[in-house]
Formats: C-alpha cells, sequence, structure tokens
C-alpha cells in the first residue's frame, strides 16, 4: 500500500510542478509577453489563464497598462523675452503597444530615460515662444501657460509612440525665477493688481455718482412738491387772514389799527430797542402817555412797557 501512495504522490508533485512550468495568470492592469529562449512570440492583453512551454523553452514578461507617472527634476529655461524661469514638471504616460516597449526602452527606467529627454527639449522649446507676462499674470485672457503646456504634450505623445508608450498628460508642479528675476516679477504683479484696483475704484465712483445724481433728483422733486403745497397752504392761510383782518378793519376801524400797531410793536421793540422819532409820529400814539386817552373805546390794552425816547425837532 506504501508504495501505491508513493507513487500517487510523485504523480501529484509532477502534475503541480508542470502546471507550475507550464501555465501563468494575465491580470487586467498587465500585458504580457511571452519569449522563447529570449525572443518574443506572443504578446497577450485579455485577462486570464494560458499555458506555455516550460522554462526556460518559454518565459513569461509582464508590463503594467496602468499610468505612471514621472517627475521632471526642477530645470532652468529661457522665455522669449529672455527671462530665466525655473520649472518643475511632471508627466503622466502609459504604455500602448508592449512589444514596442520591449524591444525600444525594456524597462521603466529606460521610459524614465527617454522622457526626460523628450520633454526637456519640448518645454524649453515651447517656453521660449512665451513671454513672461504670459506665463505669470493675474488676467486670465492673456494667461497661455494652459495651451503651452497642452502643445509641449502633444508634440511629446507624438515623439514616444515609436517607443511603445504615450504621454498622456504634462503639467507643472512649480514655477519660479531666480534670485536677479524675482524683484522684476514681482514688481510686475504689483502693477497689474494696481491697475484692476483702479479700475474697481472708478467703477465704484461711477456708480457712487450715478447714485447721487438719482437721490439729487428724487430730492428735486421732494423739494418741489413740498414747496409748491407749502405755498399753497400759506397762499390759503394769507387769504383767511387777509380776510379776517378785513372783516375786523370793517367793524372797528380804530381797534383795528390798535392792534395791527400792538402787533408792529411787538415785532421791532425789545428792552433794549431805543427809538427816535418825532413827537407826532403815528406810531408813537399808543406809547405817549399824553396820547392814553385817545385809545379806541372798544380795547382794554393799555400802553405796553418798553423804554422808548421820543425826541421832537422842537424838543432839540
Amino acid at each position: 500500500m506504501k508504495p501505491v501512495r508513493i507513487a500517487a504522490l510523485g504523480v501529484l508533485g509532477l502534475a503541480f510542478l508542470g502546471a507550475t512550468l507550464t501555465l501563468y495568470q494575465v491580470d487586467t492592469t498587465e500585458y504580457a509577453i511571452v519569449t522563447q529562449f529570449g525572443r518574443p512570440v506572443r504578446v497577450l492583453s485579455d485577462p486570464g489563464l494560458y499555458i506555455k512551454a516550460p522554462d526556460p523553452i518559454q518565459s513569461v514578461l509582464k508590463i503594467s497598462k496602468q499610468i505612471q507617472v514621472y517627475n521632471l527634476p526642477k530645470t532652468e529655461f529661457l522665455s522669449s523675452d529672455k527671462k530665466n524661469i525655473m520649472v518643475e514638471a511632471y508627466a503622466t504616460w502609459q504604455v500602448t503597444d508592449a512589444l514596442a516597449f520591449l524591444k525600444n526602452v525594456n524597462s521603466l527606467r529606460g521610459a524614465s530615460t527617454q522622457l526626460n529627454d523628450i520633454i526637456k527639449a519640448e518645454l524649453g522649446a515651447a517656453l521660449g515662444q512665451v513671454e513672461l507676462g504670459n506665463l505669470v499674470t493675474v488676467d486670465t485672457s492673456q494667461a497661455s501657460l494652459p495651451d503651452t503646456l497642452n502643445a509641449v504634450k502633444e508634440r511629446a505623445a507624438a515623439r514616444t509612440g515609436a517607443y511603445g508608450f504615450t504621454v498622456t498628460d504634462i503639467q507643472l508642479k512649480e514655477l519660479t525665477f531666480p534670485e536677479a528675476n524675482l524683484t522684476s516679477v514681482f514688481q510686475r504683479m504689483r502693477s497689474e493688481r494696481e491697475a484692476i484696483a483702479r479700475q474697481f475704484r472708478s467703477e465704484g465712483a461711477e456708480e457712487a455718482a450715478s447714485i447721487r445724481a438719482e437721490a439729487d433728483t428724487e430730492k428735486a422733486k421732494i423739494l418741489a412738491t413740498a414747496s409748491r403745497e407749502s405755498a399753497e397752504i400759506r397762499g390759503t392761510a394769507d387769504a383767511e387772514a387777509i380776510a379776517i383782518y378785513a372783516g375786523s378793519f370793517g367793524r372797528d376801524k380804530d381797534f383795528y389799527r390798535f392792534s395791527r400797531t400792538l402787533e408792529a410793536y411787538d415785532k421791532f421793540i425789545d428792552e433794549g430797542t431805543t427809538l427816535i422819532l418825532p413827537a407826532d409820529s403815528e406810531l408813537l400814539q399808543y406809547l405817549d402817555p399824553r396820547n392814553a386817552l385817545k385809545l379806541p373805546p372798544s380795547s382794554t390794552a393799555t400802553a405796553g412797557s418798553p423804554k422808548v425816547t421820543a425826541d421832537s425837532e422842537r424838543d432839540r
């Protein structure tokens, strides 16, 4: 019984070893290249379980389909207006032809070497055609950096296609300037912001002037309406007062003259008033004690108390 068991175990071991040497799996995120004595004979891109001749007759190389990231070290470039800029960029790339990739670059390190040369050359050529003011600006209508990077990506993708991979995107991680350029760049940015601030202040002043003009117009309308209404009310009141005065004058002329004179006294005479008038002035007839008996019979008022000095030409 033991020899049979040993034989079965041997057969199972040989079967497992054979499966290990001949079966292989391809994941959805990778390419598989089958090589026979070092020469590629088959490329597989669909996921699944496959069979091959055992090593060392046939071997399997796997290459990732996933997007890779390459970081370009900080490099100094020259803009079209001869300004030095320091750029640190990154690129995303992906293998599109596994067989061409294996023949031309062979590995990720080889792809990084090619990317470094291509991206550096294309970035230098593109940035050399753009002025610094269009790379660093707060005016989005003048900014040309996005279009420049898109052009660099397209040219780099065209050049890397022959190596079996393509560049999918290029972006800047940092754009700075050498110390010699920082002062001029900051001054330009300050000038642009001051220009924007002046524009906002001008628009605000214009809007304020428009609001004030509308308010002044409304104020003028309100004052005109109020003036017209007050004039109408004043006219009505004056007419009523004249009617009352006329009625009083018609009933008792002496009393009317007396009351109007007292009103005149009230308007221009106070404790510090000194009047110099002829002795026979009608205005003094109710202030002169000698004329006290001449008060109208219907009046119950007496002469006022202000000090008044009446000098006639005879007294002088």
